[in-house]
């Protein structure tokens, strides 16, 4: 049935995916072991075997991001980040969780009766 909405499982098998290629494009940013490797994306394969994913829908995954000019198939070396993806997407998530997902966090803190002070960790953002 095509027009069904995804199930659970889906939906979450695709936050995986999403979370997992956006923690490999910030990774890039970072200076790698092997410079060669430095924008270096995990395998189509790789990444699906890893998630427990099928590689079609890990490549869909992919193709998301290189829609949004954030990576590249390069046929026999692999998925790579392009120049500013990191930097890019970085920006874009943090846009996403403030105005996404920090108004439901702030709202369940103030029914709550939590403040950022009683948050485990806050002092290492100081």
């Amino acid at each position: 049935m095509s027009g069904s909405p995804p199930s659970p499982f889906s939906r979450s098998l695709a936050a995986r995916l999403h979370e997992a290629i956006v923690a490999a494009i910030l990774a890039t940013d970072q200076p790698p072991e092997d410079p060669a490797q430095s924008a270096l994306l995990p395998s189509v394969r790789a990444l699906a075997a890893r998630e427990g994913a099928n590689p079609l829908t890990v490549a869909k995954a992919y193709q998301h991001f290189q829609d949004e000019g954030l990576v590249v198939a390069l046929r026999g070396i692999g998925m790579m980040a392009l120049p500013g993806a990191a930097r890019r997407l970085r920006e874009a998530e943090r846009t996403r969780f403030l105005t996404q997902e920090w108004p439901q966090v702030a709202a369940r803190m103030y029914r709550l009766g939590l403040t950022l002070a009683d948050l485990p960790g806050m002092d290492a953002l100081k």
